[in-house]
């Protein structure tokens, strides 16, 4: 299962990257090559959802099944591997929030950026038309 989280990571990495790139000032002679390739990578990152949800339902299966332990009942090293189960559980649900947040804000940026692109465009052609 460590392979799905590192995917997961490395799609979070890379959608939270398209997204810096895409809101740093100063980058507009790259800008439309970064909005064509963000568009185009937008519907493939958009399987991020389904898996995460995929991933979501393994954390609460573990959840469920993850036997207790007591007080008493435990063992030190028991215990910690509980605990230790725990944190991974937690972490791997701020993975998969991170993900999801980086991709609809990616997703509303691009939107936000091309839709600035085509009021910039139907500006100029109104400024040219009135000359």
């Amino acid at each position: 299962m460590a392979l799905e989280w590192v995917v997961l990571g490395y799609a979070a990495g890379a959608e939270a990257i398209m997204l810096l790139l895409l809101t740093i000032p100063g980058l507009e002679p790259i800008r439309k090559g970064l909005i064509s390739v963000t568009h185009g990578l937008l519907k493939p990152f958009f399987s991020i959802v389904p898996f995460c949800l995929f991933l979501l339902m393994d954390i609460y299966w573990k959840y469920e099944t993850r036997p207790t332990c007591e007080s008493d009942s435990c063992s030190p090293s028991e215990h910690l591997r509980h605990q230790k189960s725990i944190m991974k559980s937690q972490r791997n649900a701020v993975l998969i929030a991170a993900a999801l947040i980086f991709y609809w804000l990616l997703y509303s940026v691009t939107a936000l950026v091309v839709r600035l692109d085509q009021l910039n465009k139907r500006l100029d052609k109104l400024k040219a038309r009135s000359d």
